[in-house]
């Protein structure tokens, strides 16, 4: 199933999507890269995600997902931002998630 911006509900969802497009960047295939995230804190409060790719060759994609302003910013090889997607539905985080 491929997922769209407009179907992304859940937090689920936004992962899906995000390793989706991070994989599509570099031609990766998605069943051989994982995904990793960590949380990310602004004075002790959750304020989103930070997914990684490790490919091959030192390759490494990136995107932060900002919870406040429901953005997800994309970064290439090189670290530099090459997309910037506004989320049309409010995702949440579990407490349990953001800690």
């Amino acid at each position: 199933m491929s997922i769209s911006v407009d179907n992304i509900q859940s937090l689920n969802d936004l992962r899906q999507f995000i390793h989706k497009t991070l994989c599509e960047k570099e031609n990766l295939l998605e069943e051989q890269f994982t995904m990793s995230e960590m949380a990310l804190r602004r004075r002790g409060r959750s304020c989103g995600l930070q997914f990684s790719i490790n490919g091959p060759r030192s390759v490494r994609l990136g995107a932060i997902w900002a919870s406040d302003s429901n953005m997800i910013y994309f970064y290439d090889a090189r670290g530099e931002r090459y997309a910037k997607v506004n989320l049309p539905n409010r995702v949440f985080m579990a407490e349990e998630e953001a800690a």
